[in-house]
């Protein structure tokens, strides 16, 4: 386990309202200079790319949701409690639907209003994060 988080200014890093930093990443591009992450969850509807750190693979098919929304909870509850105390990232192909959408998700399992999550994500991450209507309403369903 890693003690340096991840540079709040840097490209990509959401602050959540408790602090803690998730990074969000588009797999298409080539991997930010800097530390790596300790622990990254990556959001595709095919198999991941090998990476040299801990990572899971959540079923999930451009511009649709989760496979399985019992996983799907199961590892971005996960990614919230590593960010306590590592460098967690989530990741998908663009960077922005999925990955977006996973960020929201995470930002209510830290105190963010289910209907605040969107636009908070789109403040502090991306403006073009969750880009569906569906995925939008995953969001403010995520609570229940």
């Amino acid at each position: 386990m890693t003690h340096e988080l991840w540079d709040p200014q840097a490209p990509g890093v959401l602050r959540l309202p408790s602090g803690r930093l998730v990074r969000g990443r588009a797999l298409r591009r080539p991997l930010p200079p800097g530390p790596t992450p300790d622990f990254a969850v990556h959001l595709l509807g095919g198999a991941p790319p090998e990476v040299p750190w801990e990572s899971r693979w959540l079923r999930w098919p451009d511009f649709r949701l989760p496979v399985s929304r019992p996983r799907a909870r199961t590892l971005l509850e996960e990614t919230w409690s590593r960010a306590a105390t590592q460098r967690v990232e989530l990741a998908c192909g663009g960077g922005r639907g999925r990955t977006g959408t996973a960020l929201a998700c995470v930002a209510v399992l830290d105190g963010v209003p289910p209907a605040e999550a969107v636009g908070y994500v789109r403040r502090h991450y991306s403006r073009h994060a969750v880009e569906t209507p569906w995925q939008r309403r995953y969001v403010r369903r995520f609570a229940d």
